[in-house]
């Protein structure tokens, strides 16, 4: 009897397209959104609900040490980032507590024009809100740190060349001091 196969091949060998998807989850993880064609979206929104779902199980209090190292080691097979990994166990996962499941949502966009392709953006449900800034504030905040660091440079050149006149001055005072090498005037005139 025929049995429905779960898992989608997308034309690329087992070792290949179990890499293909933990670069993939590597990457949504740490972006929070991947744009990816429609068929390796579908792939790969299984793939990392259950490692989100790993994580959130890790929240819990009643888990021992090891129960947590273990969840832990079996995400840390398909992430390989530590950053990634450490993201995962603590933002996305609180993040999504209360969520039951459906953590990656897919939405599909236009075709790619070179091939054709159908094209779509995968990304975290409970993303983080990034505040962008406009161009032109961003323009003034670099045009303030450039002034900040040519007034710091001039302000330790100036510094260096007042240690140089004081070392100057304190090397003429101790010729001064002494009348060694200073000859009398009653002995240049006779």
């Amino acid at each position: 009897m025929f049995k429905g196969k779960k898992i989608k091949k997308l034309n690329r060998t087992k070792s290949h397209r179990e890499a293909m998807l933990k670069n993939m989850a590597t990457s949504l993880l740490l972006h929070e959104q991947i744009k990816t064609t429609r068929a390796k979206a579908k792939a790969l929104k299984p793939f990392v609900e259950k490692l989100i779902t790993r994580a959130i199980r890790n929240l819990d209090d009643q888990l021992t040490k090891e129960q947590k190292l273990h969840n832990i080691r079996i995400v840390l097979r398909y992430i390989k980032d530590k950053s990634v990994l450490h993201k995962l166990f603590s933002d996305i996962a609180v993040r999504n507590q209360n969520r039951k499941g459906g953590y990656v949502r897919i939405i599909h966009l236009h075709e790619r024009k070179s091939d054709s392709a159908q094209m779509s953006l995968i990304e975290l449900v409970e993303k983080k809100k990034i505040k962008k800034i406009p161009r032109r504030e961003l323009r003034k905040q670099k045009e303030i740190s450039e002034k900040e660091k040519i007034d710091t440079l001039t302000y330790k050149k100036k510094e260096q060349d007042q240690n140089i006149t004081q070392q100057k001055k304190k090397q003429e005072k101790w010729y001064h001091k002494f009348n060694i090498f200073k000859k009398k005037k009653s002995e240049e005139n006779p």
